[in-house]
């Protein structure tokens, strides 16, 4: 095994340990561990690139990492800093575009990530740390607001970068 996917994996073995840091409210470890988590997905993409250690497994696990780091991150912020419909808007997207590649796997076609979703991503794992610094930091309030603005951003990239997804493979819906 390469190392991108090696750090592709170490991102979903920190998932547990991010989760029993925020539930034992310890903000600031758990704020690490998802910075530090972020970081491998940033790393691990340059790495493959760069070296030419580009894989399927890297092409598919690499993004479902990141979903179960970030999501996991919002399941724990609801409802406090995560309104339920807004997360239930962005795993209807993630469920569409996941059956989308699965279908098209099915025939052969690996479906990379696209640039909306790309930044999609990218404002997850900004209003995410922000909004693990919020209980941490109750009394800076800008902070809660800097990490809404961030959250509602990504709400928008992530129902922009799914209408995209669809219409670019709307070809899927007719494989059988």
């Amino acid at each position: 095994m390469n190392l991108p996917n090696k750090l592709t994996i170490g991102r979903v073995v920190a998932v547990p340990f991010f989760i029993a840091a925020y539930m034992l409210e310890y903000y600031l470890v758990a704020f690490i561990i998802f910075i530090a988590a972020s970081f491998t997905d940033m790393l691990d993409g340059k790495i493959a690139r760069k070296y030419n250690l580009v894989t399927n497994f890297g092409k598919i696990m690499d993004p479902l990492a990141d979903k179960v780091l970030v999501y996991s991150a919002f399941c724990l912020m609801i409802p406090q800093y995560v309104p339920a419909w807004m997360f239930i808007i962005i795993l209807a997207r993630e469920f569409t575009v996941a059956g989308m590649r699965t279908v098209a796997a099915s025939e052969g076609i690996v479906v990379a990530a696209g640039m909306s979703g790309k930044i999609k991503t990218v404002l997850q794992m900004i209003a995410v740390p922000l909004l693990l610094l919020v209980p941490a930091l109750p009394d800076f309030a800008p902070l809660y607001w800097a990490a809404q603005i961030f959250l509602w951003a990504s709400l928008v990239m992530t129902i922009y970068s799914g209408v995209e997804y669809v219409v670019q493979n709307k070809q899927v819906f007719s494989m059988r």
